[in-house]
């Protein structure tokens, strides 16, 4: 057995579960049990997680309605040489929930910043949606009236990555034909909702497929993460069609060199030149081993 590390005066940014509580690591339970004071956007949400794994460490409030006063407070006891853990209810410090003012102010103070890092919905939402992963950008809330929420949704119109967004579930059907209204029918979405937890399920597929599936519900509760794919024209991957096979055309029909026709395949997927490289490299030593 390997002697527990020495927690050193910090700020400690820790990863919490986003629903199954056995979703937390080793280094984060370490941290929790050795930090002098946790900082928590709801102590009571909180306590169920340090009642699971025994860990006794002091806790405090920390959220949207006195993250300006507190912040102040906890970075006069950080200079003191403490040890605080911030956690949030659910996933990482700061990704849409508080913290982003202490990191902030600690930083500015020349004080220790440590992230530890855990899960966060967006990521597992997207690795599982089956839209492209090599190019996306994490956006946050939609706005809440609809008007601004049609002007974000166009700017994203002919995004050609995946866009990602979290939302309340009273609003999703509302987004939703928001989305329709913009983009019309065909744009490929995913949706996670209470992702790790015992009624988790995924809606995937054509907007409005996905649009009609939610129309259907009665209500829809839960924590939601909304995906919407690449702009239809930038991911014409055809079915049954290697990198290689489109890189060779798209040289043979258009006279372009190899390193512009990556260019133009990759924007067809919807993915970044790079990795469009590495694909086409594998299949070309795949193909050698034949």
């Amino acid at each position: 057995m390997f002697a527990a590390e020495s927690l050193l005066p910090g700020l400690y940014l820790v990863g919490t579960p986003i629903g199954n509580l056995e979703d937390i690591t080793v280094r984060a339970i370490r941290v929790l049990k050795q930090a002098d004071l946790i900082a928590c956007e709801d102590t009571r949400e909180t306590q169920k997680l340090l009642n699971r794994y025994a860990i006794e460490t002091r806790t405090v409030s920390y959220h949207e309605h006195n993250e300006a006063l507190r912040a102040t407070e906890l970075v006069e006891k950080l200079s003191r040489g403490m040890r605080i853990a911030l956690v949030t209810d659910a996933g990482m410090p700061a990704v849409s929930d508080p913290g982003f003012r202490l990191v902030r102010l600690a930083l500015e103070r020349s004080l220790r910043v440590v992230p530890v890092p855990g899960p966060v919905a967006f990521v597992a939402a997207l690795v599982a949606s089956g839209l492209p992963v090599d190019c996306f950008a994490f956006r946050g809330f939609l706005p809440p009236r609809q008007g601004a929420r049609r002007q974000a949704l166009d700017g994203i119109r002919h995004s050609r990555q995946t866009e990602i967004f979290y939302e309340a579930p009273q609003r999703l059907r509302e987004t939703l034909e928001d989305a329709f209204a913009v983009f019309g029918p065909y744009r490929s979405v995913a949706i996670a909702r209470e992702l790790t937890k015992v009624h988790e399920e995924f809606w995937r597929g054509p907007l409005a497929a996905v649009l009609e599936t939610v129309r259907r519900r009665e209500q829809v509760k839960g924590e939601i993460t909304l995906l919407f794919g690449p702009e239809a024209g930038s991911t014409a991957a055809l079915p049954g069609v290697s990198v290689r096979e489109r890189v060779e055309e798209i040289m043979r029909e258009e006279q372009l060199e190899e390193k512009a026709a990556l260019k133009k395949a990759a924007k067809e997927r919807g993915v970044s030149k790079s990795a469009i490289y590495r694909e086409l490299q594998l299949e070309k030593r795949q193909s050698a081993k034949k």
